[in-house]
């Protein structure tokens, strides 16, 4: 069973694990001011647990590089592998810009792959675009 909201309802609900302070706060305003219902985390355990539970997403927004036992790429792997939540759509957020780093994050089965620093409206149009997608 899917794990996608009805977007008819409301605006697509999008959670951000995001570690770094400046970046959580820029992306989680930069997302709300976009109309999106926004939930952030700060690590891949309470990302994995958020998405696990009874509320519905329609977005799942990964940092790579976060601390403790998960990072974006498990994280990523865990969902993919989980009935139910293997189509929620995945864009991984990263400072790694190497083609090998963006090959990886893809191979996981992330959707797609932003590199920080990011243009907002860069941001924005690729989170449509995952979203339209599916």
């Amino acid at each position: 069973m899917r794990r996608v909201s009805d977007e008819v309802l409301g605006a697509p609900r999008v959670l951000v694990a995001e570690d770094d302070p400046d970046v959580h706060v820029l992306i989680q305003l930069l997302l709300e001011s976009a109309g999106y219902h926004v939930t952030m985390v700060r690590d891949g355990v309470s990302a994995v647990e958020w998405v696990e539970g009874p509320q519905d997403v329609d977005l799942v927004i990964l940092d790579v590089a976060m601390p403790g036992k998960l990072d974006g790429l498990e994280v990523t792997r865990r969902l993919r592998r989980s009935p139910g939540l293997e189509q929620v759509p995945i864009l991984l957020l990263s400072a790694r810009s190497k083609g090998e780093s963006v090959q990886e994050g893809l191979a996981a089965g992330a959707d797609d792959y932003v590199v920080k620093p990011f243009d907002s409206d860069i941001l924005l149009s690729r989170i449509a675009s995952v979203l339209d997608s599916r």
